[in-house]
C-alpha cells in the first residue's frame, strides 16, 4: 500500500562538527507514530528498510538494553544501546552503536510533534563523540538507509488499525 508520503525524504542537517539533525513528517497521528516506533512487532516491520529485522533484546525502559540484528543479502547487522530517558508519547533519548563501529557511540535524541493536522513530525538529533565520527557515518550511506526505513514506516503506519 502506498501512501501520500511515499518519496518523502528526511531532512538532514549538520547543526555542528559533532550533532545531527534529522526531521521528517509522517501522515499519522502521534500516538500512531509512537506505537510504531515502540512496539518490538512493529518495529522489526519497518527499522531495518524492510529487511528481516530480528529483535534480539528490547527492554523498553529507563536503562533498559535493546539490541536489533537487520539481516540482508550482504549479510547480517547489529545494533544495539540502551534507554537514557522515555518520555511517552513525546520523546526518547538512547544510545546507538553499530556492531562494525564497536566503542563509537552516538547519543540520540527523538522527538514527535503533534502537528494537530493528523500528522507527526518527527525531530531526531545525533550527538557524535568526534567530528569524524559524524563524517563517517554520513559518508556511510546512512541517509539512504533511513529514508529506505522511513517508507517501510509509512507503509507499517497506513497498515496500523
Amino acid at each position: 500500500m502506498t501512501t501520500a508520503t511515499s518519496g518523502r525524504k528526511a531532512t538532514v542537517t549538520k547543526k555542528s562538527d559533532r550533532e545531527l539533525n534529522i526531521e521528517r513528517v509522517f501522515d499519522a497521528p502521534r500516538d500512531r507514530v509512537w506505537r510504531a516506533m515502540t512496539d518490538p512487532k512493529l518495529l522489526a516491520q519497518w527499522w531495518g528498510r524492510g529487511n528481516k529485522l530480528v529483535v534480539e533484546k528490547y527492554e523498553f525502559e529507563r536503562g533498559g538494553h535493546w539490541r536489533f540484528v537487520e539481516h540482508t543479502d550482504h549479510g547480517a547487522f547489529g545494533f544495539e544501546g540502551r534507554y537514557r530517558e522515555i518520555n511517552a508519547p513525546n520523546s526518547m533519548e538512547m544510545t546507538f552503536e553499530w556492531d562494525g563501529m564497536p566503542g563509537h557511540v552516538i547519543i540520540q535524541r527523538l522527538e514527535l510533534v503533534d502537528l494537530g493536522d493528523g500528522r507527526t513530525k518527527m525531530v531526531a538529533s545525533s550527538q557524535f563523540f568526534t567530528p569524524e565520527e559524524l563524517d563517517g557515518m554520513l559518508k556511510s550511506g546512512m541517509e539512504g538507509g533511513m529514508n529506505a526505513s522511513y517508507a517501510a514506516l509509512d507503509r507499517v503506519l497506513a497498515e496500523m488499525d
